[in-house]
């Protein structure tokens, strides 16, 4: 009986058909295919022995070491592995790196417990393929960029639309010093892949924010890069004290929840504070050494204010780090090229999100 295959068609992610990686966890944990979940064939160890035989004496040597290493009781423990996802996901479909020895062995281990499962042909390769095609075609699609001061609250405005492209979200990442996620960031790749599985929903104008290339660790493809700089745009002016408000809840409110709902109080509280320390002290080259100490200084006494309950105090080194260090950075970006795209719209919060809905709908 042959080993059935599917092709490499993105409508896998379209569909979310459950997937099955067989590489290595250190393969897998480099970038894999949204959705997919590892039940490797053979460890990082296994495999990396492997290599070496197949490298050393050829892919005959390889497979026989590779059915060596993987026997008995723990091969019965892999399959069983698979058998247990294949029984709760019926539709699940098996992949490795090319489409080739591993899934192969898989699907004929699978196969030989009476469960028959097909593979990508390509594998992770092809499929990777294919979704960085989607990015770059996206790269053609009509897009709106929103832009504005820090605490503008641009990446809610962009929730708010269904045609948004959430760069932050993927990176997890909020695009600035104090941006870092409490949690690991993507490896570029899973950035990547999680950038054009959404795009596979949206075949129309886009709406994003605008951004960096680089957003914490990872960059935007080039490609989609320099279409977002050519792209149209929006600009939210906000009052101080309104954005103000939003930054303590970026930097402070949801942070918070963050940390304590993942370690608790007092770690929770430790952790934070070690975060914001940090994020402050990497902006010494532009601030200075001189409004740097103010700034940490004013920082220690919100720390002991939030302490007694009073969260509130941050804003007395929030504010200034507005208006001393975002807000003129900004302002240089947004004089320095004479060249610089359209603006469609300037005002406030409501009517920039008003403009890219009567924008979104008139390209649909």
């Amino acid at each position: 009986m042959s080993l059935p295959l599917v092709e490499p068609a993105l409508e896998l992610l379209r569909e979310a058909r459950p997937l099955i990686d067989v590489r290595a966890p250190v393969e897998f944990s480099q970038g894999n295919l949204p959705g997919a979940v590892n039940l490797p064939l053979m460890d990082d160890e296994e495999r990396q022995r492997v290599g070496i035989e197949y490298k050393q004496r050829g892919q005959q040597a390889a497979l026989v070491l590779g059915e060596r290493l993987v026997s008995g009781q723990l091969k019965e423990a892999r399959v069983e592995a698979w058998k247990a996802y294949v029984k709760a996901h019926p539709d699940a479909v098996i992949y490795c790196f090319r489409g080739g020895l591993r899934s192969q062995v898989a699907q004929q281990w699978l196969q030989d417990a009476g469960v028959t499962r097909p593979r990508i042909r390509g594998g992770w390769k092809a499929m990777r393929q294919a979704l960085c095609a989607r990015i770059d075609a996206a790269a053609e699609q009509p897009m709106l960029i929103v832009g504005g001061l820090t605490g503008c609250a641009k990446t809610v405005l962009i929730e708010r639309l269904a045609n948004s492209l959430d760069l932050e979200a993927f990176a997890r990442h909020k695009g600035s010093a104090f941006g870092r996620h409490p949690f690991s960031p993507p490896s570029q790749i899973d950035f990547e892949h999680a950038m054009a599985r959404r795009l596979l929903s949206l075949p129309g104008p886009l709406v994003l924010e605008d951004e960096s290339r680089q957003i914490g660790t990872a960059n935007v493809p080039l490609t989609f890069w320099r279409a977002m700089q050519q792209a149209p745009r929006v600009r939210v002016e906000m009052p101080l004290d309104w954005r103000l408000a939003q930054i303590h809840r970026d930097y402070i409110d949801e942070l918070w929840d963050i940390y304590a709902g993942q370690y608790g109080p007092w770690l929770g509280w430790t952790l934070m504070r070690k975060h914001l320390i940090t994020a402050l002290g990497r902006l010494k080259k532009r601030l200075g050494s001189a409004r740097l100490a103010r700034l940490q200084r004013l920082q220690q006494l919100a720390f002991r204010e939030h302490e007694r309950g009073n969260r509130q105090a941050h804003e007395a080194w929030l504010a200034p780090l507005l208006t001393e260090y975002y807000d003129p950075m900004y302002r240089y970006q947004l004089n320095k090229h004479e060249d610089a795209p359209p603006v469609v719209h300037v005002g406030d919060w409501d009517s920039c999100l008003a403009v890219a809905r009567e924008w979104s709908a008139a390209r649909q």
